[in-house]
Formats: structure tokens, sequence, C-alpha cells
């Protein structure tokens, strides 16, 4: 057997294990969001989340160290050199505790000002809020410091673990439900004591493992100057992006309260949770693969290299497409059934919203690669320009008495377009690269499925009238569609032979132990 073939298999199982964790978080997820919102109250409730979110928000600047660490972890493990890997594990341990020594002082100064200060809490509970405020911190803090053992977990490909990791902390999770309504104490105090001792416990379960199991997974005190300016360097440019991101988001958040206050906003929240969600669950196939694409950069394999980019990019659309084209035909009822009120304009941003995700699904393994390479500075201000376009095109847009979709609308449009450069920006990164065949092989591939695909749901959505009808009919019509557009238009030969392979022994499988019992 091949290593590609070995290596593709733990792709597969990797992305399995992810969904497994995603459907379990989010069935638990949901469960004890309503609980712990019972339990402490409308108001401490939201005293947690804004202290919380406040102190969050500064994984706006470690979100791009966090990546960059991660990058050089799996591109050493690509390049087999142990020895640097643990160098670079080392050096990853010691800048994020001089990091997390940064933020600890600006939380303790202007942090601690700004909840005194700035922050509508009832008198009464600026106490409790006091604790909520630093046990935080010291959650906040501690994943910063270990954030080098999970992300070698990942650099591992070790999802199976990663999966079970995270499923036990929503089962930690579980158990604080039933302490916080039994507490003995301030329910909020209690909350954010339990929150951080889960996350102490936790971070110890991954120091454990990875000290166990990966090599490199051993602290020592060692500094390189050309690994430092690296691994910052990378982060750098990188923090370009993720800024752009939250301007992009919160940006359009504004545009809209301007264009059509707090019921327009309304609206783009539930469109963005719902779309979230769907998202979540790409996310979980993209992070399977992802390691692979700097691996195979990193040992220069670059004709699987480029296989995997066109496999990827296709199939976190068909994914995705799967998912959302259902809910695109479908939104307003399935709003109205979710919400009993559907805000105006919900429907359309949820569709739009979704159009953007579909090429960024596309994008997702292009931008793995692109990374891989560490040198992303003009790949950052490039992209993150063209992304940034749609706030003044939307603005524009606004002003000249365009309806508020322009928004999601110039959104999906300089995502598209992202596309385009992104591709570019790999043009002689590596040999086998071809704009032209990505084209070929992913974007009119793509294009060809959601076409074909849609044709038939969309007789079904104009003839029936709104409601449980159309829902089933519609979304079972979209179902088989997908995966028959999917499977005759978006495969290859060899990729239908091996599905129809793989079905053939499943089934094979299942008669069997019907057969025994």
């Amino acid at each position: 057997m091949s290593q590609e073939v070995t290596n593709n298999k733990k792709i597969a199982r990797n992305a399995v294990a992810l969904y497994f964790r995603m459907i379990v978080m989010m069935v638990i997820g949901l469960f004890t969001s309503r609980i712990i919102l019972n339990a402490l109250g409308v108001t401490d409730f939201g005293i947690y989340n804004v202290v919380g979110g406040f102190v969050a928000m500064f994984s706006l600047v470690s979100s791009s160290l966090t990546s960059s660490i991660g990058r050089s972890l799996t591109f050493e493990l690509g390049r087999g050199d142990m020895e640097r890997l643990k160098k670079t594990f080392s050096m990853s341990i010691i800048i994020m505790m001089g990091f997390s020594l940064i933020i600890l002082i600006l939380l303790e100064t202007i942090g601690l000002w700004y909840l005194n200060n700035k922050m509508v809490i009832p008198p009464d509970r600026m106490y409790a809020a006091h604790w909520c405020f630093q046990l935080s911190i010291v959650t906040f803090i501690l994943g910063l410091v270990n954030m080098p053992y999970s992300s070698s977990i990942i650099s591992h490909e070790r999802m199976d673990i990663y999966a079970y990791f995270t499923i036990l902390d929503a089962i930690f999770k579980l158990v604080i439900c039933y302490a916080i309504m039994n507490s003995p104490i301030d329910r909020l105090i209690m909350y954010a004591i339990l929150l951080c001792l889960i996350n102490v416990v936790n971070q110890c379960i991954y120091v454990i493992f990875c000290k166990r199991k990966f090599e490199e997974c051993t602290f020592h005190w060692v500094y390189d100057k050309t690994m430092f300016k690296s691994l910052f360097g990378f982060a750098g440019w990188n923090f370009i992006g993720c800024s752009a991101a939250v301007l992009r988001t919160q940006g359009a958040t504004l545009l809209l309260n301007w264009a059509g206050g707090p019921v327009v906003n309304a609206a783009n929240g539930v469109a963005n949770n719902i779309c979230t969600i769907v998202q979540r669950f790409v996310d979980s196939f993209t992070q399977a693969f992802n390691p692979q694409i700097t691996k195979r950069y990193a040992a220069q394999e670059y004709d699987s290299l480029m296989k995997l980019l066109l496999f990827g990019s296709r199939y976190s659309y068909y994914l995705l497409f799967v998912l959302a084209l259902p809910i695109m035909f479908n939104a307003h009822f399935i709003l109205y059934i979710w919400l009993g009120i559907v805000p105006d304009h919900t429907v359309s941003f949820t569709r739009w919203i979704i159009v953007f995700m579909l090429a960024e699904a596309v994008s997702r393994p292009i931008i793995t690669a692109k990374n891989a390479t560490g040198e992303i500075r003009n790949y950052q201000i490039i992209v993150g320009g063209i992304l940034l376009t749609m706030l003044p095109l939307s603005y524009l847009g606004l002003k000249f008495g365009l309806p508020v979709e322009i928004v999601p609308i110039c959104n999906a449009a300089t995502a598209c377009t992202a596309i385009i450069a992104r591709m570019c920006m790999l043009n002689g990164v590596f040999p086998t690269w071809s704009s032209m065949v990505f084209i070929k092989k992913v974007l009119l591939n793509v294009l060809m499925v959601s076409a074909i695909a849609s044709a038939l749901p969309f007789l079904s959505f104009i003839y029936f009238d709104k409601g449980w009808i159309n829902l089933i009919v519609t979304s079972l019509l979209c179902l088989v569609c997908s995966l028959l557009s999917i499977y005759y238009v978006g495969c290859d030969k060899q990729e239908r032979e091996m599905i129809l392979s793989k079905t053939l022994l499943y089934v094979g499988k299942l008669k069997s132990k019907i057969g025994k019992r």
C-alpha cells in the first residue's frame, strides 16, 4: 500500500472522528446552554458572557501566533527533522509564556479599569463579575501556555484523541449544570470556578498525553534567533488576515445598524447563527486534511500535494453544498419552525451568507498551502485588501439607496474574487501547481454540480406552497440530486469506482450481520 493511500485513509478516519465530535458537542452544547441560562438567570448569564468575552477578545492577537506555531510544528514534522522539531516546540512554549505575561499585564490594568468604569453591570453583581474576570484570565492564559501541546496532537493527526478530549470537556460541562443547580454559594461565582477547574484538568490531560506519546513534547530552555523571527514574522503578517476577518464582520454589523437599525442586525445575527452550525461540519473535514497539506509541502511531495488540493477544495464544497442547498430553498419555513417569527431580510441574508461560505470552502485548502510556505506577506496584503473592499462597496450601495441585502452580496462577491487572487498567489510556489487545472477540475466542476443539483429542487420549490410538504419533498430532492450530481459529474472514474466498492463492501458486511441474527 502506497504512502499516499495510507495518508488518504488517515484523512478519512480523522474526518469521521471530528464529525462524531461535532455532533456530540452540538447536542450537549444546546442542552447545557439552556440549563445554564435557566440556572444563572438572564442577568448573570449576560455578565459572564460580556466579562469572559472581553477577555477572549485578546484571542484576535493570539490566534495569529497560534496559527504560526501550529504551522511550524506541522512543517518540521513533515520534514522529519526531530531535533529542529524539539527546538520549535520549546521555543513555542517560551514565546507563549512571554505573550501570556503581556496579556496578563494588559488585562490586570486596562482590562480591570474597563470592567470597573465602562461595563454596565448592576452594582450588587460587581463582586461576582470580578471573580468571573480573574478566573477567565486564568483560563485564557493557561490555554495560551499549553497551546503547543494541543497543536502537537493536531500536527500528528491524532484527531481521534483530540475528539475524545473535547467530548470529555463537553461532558464535564454537563456535570457543571447539576453542580450549579445545587450550588451552596453564589451561582455565577460557582460557574466561573468550575469552568476554570475544568480547563485546568483538560490542559493537564493534554500535557500528560503529549509527553507520553510525542518525543518532541519535552520542554527545554532554548533560544534560536532565526526561528524566533520566523515564528513572529508569520504571526505578524497572519494578524493582518485575522484583523481583516474581524473588521469585515464587525464593519458589516455597523453598516447594517446604520442602514436598518436593530431589526436588520437581528436578521443578520440569526442568519449567521444558522450558517455557523453548518460551517462547523465542514471545518471538521478541513481540519482533518490540513496537516497533510503542510506535511506534503515540507516533504516536497508536490504531485500528491496538488492532488490533495484538488480533492480538498472540491469535497469541502460538496460537503457544505449538500447541507446548504435544502436550507437555501427552505430558509423561510425552517426559520419559521425555529423562531416562530422571522425578522425581515433574514431569508435573503441566510442565502447570501451561504454563497460566501461556499466560496470560502473552495479556498480553505489553498490558504493552508500558502501558509505552509511561511511567505505570506504579499498574500495577506492582497487577499485581505480584496476582502475588505466589501465595506466601501457596501457603503456606496447603501448610500445610493440599494436594499440592505447589498452588504451580504458584496461580502459574497469579494469572497469569490479572492479565490482568483489566492490561485494566482500560488503560481510558482511549487512546480506542480496550475491555476488552469484548478479552474477546470475544481471551479468549473463545482459550478456544474451546483447547477444540475439545483434544477429539480427549484421546480419543486415553485410548484408546492410553503409548508411541510414543500420542506420534505424539496429537501429529499436536494439530497438525492446533490449526491447523484456529485457522483456522476463531480467525481472522476477512479473516485466513482472507489465509492462503489466501499458501498458494496459496507452493504455486504451489513447483510452478513443481519444474517447472523
